[in-house]
């Protein structure tokens, strides 16, 4: 598309040593991979109105703890088959990729995020202790590029097989650069709470 938004730094380099947030979401933003229930209650909340005034969900506030511990009532994600292949595929980039570290994630009616650690120390390791003689000399470092497009590309495979032939996620994703503890710190609550600001949150849409 033309007039497509550009979502990556220009000139960084994603497959250095960082952590990044991602969001992915599926396409049409439509919820497929289970509900968000009140604690114990097995009550589905997209019943409720979402609130228009909501946090932009792509960039939580670093700066603002409050905005990503809400007081509200607990409530957890219950995933359906396909938000299972979703979740088991983003803990498959760990074993895929060995200079991955899969921190804080979570997989929401809609959209995943996550922080993925690149680091490149993991692989020098494995280099120093590879006594059989595996192949870890020729792997190559991929971008965050690269990784998000093997996780998309291996959960949509798996969930066609599913039987859930039109899924498909959004073209791109969402990323950002963790840059201290603080940032970190904020992050981690933000995805841990996102069950419990789900009515309120840019991705939500009732459920049928």
């Amino acid at each position: 598309m033309k007039n497509r938004k550009r979502n990556r730094m220009v000139g960084y380099d994603y497959s250095r040593n960082n952590l990044y947030f991602v969001t992915s979401y599926v396409k049409n933003m439509e919820c497929c991979f289970g509900d968000v229930v009140p604690v114990g209650t097995g009550r589905d909340l997209s019943l409720h109105n979402p609130d228009e005034n909501n946090p932009d969900e792509n960039n939580p506030d670093e700066n603002n703890p409050d905005e990503n511990n809400p007081d509200e009532n607990e409530s957890e994600m219950i995933l359906n088959e396909y938000g299972i292949i979703a979740n088991n595929q983003l803990q498959w980039l760990e074993i895929q990729y060995p200079y991955i570290e899969l921190h804080s994630y979570i997989v929401m009616p809609n959209h995943i995020h996550a922080i993925i650690e690149i680091d490149s120390l993991k692989l020098n390791l494995i280099r120093k202790n590879d006594t059989d003689q595996l192949n870890s000399e020729d792997i190559k470092i991929k971008s965050l590029s690269e990784i998000m497009g093997a996780y998309k590309t291996t959960s949509s495979k798996l969930i066609h097989q599913a039987d859930y032939g039109t899924f498909a996620w959004h073209r791109s994703f969402h990323d950002h650069i963790i840059r201290d503890e603080k940032a970190y710190q904020n992050i981690v609550n933000y995805i841990a709470n996102n069950p419990n600001r789900w009515n309120k949150d840019k991705f939500y849409k009732k459920t049928v």
